[in-house]
């Protein structure tokens, strides 16, 4: 009630409106990372090895729900062999955390598609880390699991 009250007699309270600033970014850095979600969303569905190369940092490393480790070269040399084959990724509950010039994103995603003969489809927990570089977010890491079926998580 005293913060409505001040803020409608115009009083300013101390260390709040500096806050607000700090908030607007935090909300535009957050709708910044969840673009670049989208973009890798978009470019995995369509295998678009540009997109994914401008995305990933040169010293990039991921860890795959299989185990296996994985350079910026082989995620692109994946792409370009193009025997992965995604037909949806919906993402459930993504959480953004932005922490100066790194942000973390975790959700759970559902897969449908292909590696080879192999199905993938299911459910996945990921987390992707971003660096904040020469004025660009890019992917430093990621790592996969999958969900075994009938679990609640």
């Amino acid at each position: 009630m005293l913060l409505l009250v001040t803020c409608l007699a115009g009083i300013p309270i101390p260390g709040y409106a500096a806050a607000i600033p700090l908030l607007h970014r935090e909300d535009r850095l957050h709708r910044e990372i969840e673009n670049l979600e989208s973009q890798w969303r978009t470019a995995v569905l369509q295998n678009d090895v540009a997109t994914v190369n401008r995305l990933l940092a040169d010293d990039y490393l991921g860890i795959n729900p299989n185990g296996t480790l994985e350079t910026k070269a082989d995620a692109l040399a994946l792409r370009r062999a193009g025997t992965t084959k995604i037909s949806s990724i919906d993402p459930i509950n993504m959480k953004v955390r932005v922490y100066g010039d790194t942000a973390v994103v975790t959700s759970q995603v559902q897969v449908e598609g292909h590696d080879g003969e192999r199905d993938i489809s299911g459910r996945y927990h990921y987390t992707r880390v971003y660096s904040h570089r020469s004025g660009e977010w890019k992917v430093v890491s990621f790592e996969a699991s999958r969900i075994p079926p009938g679990s609640k998580h």
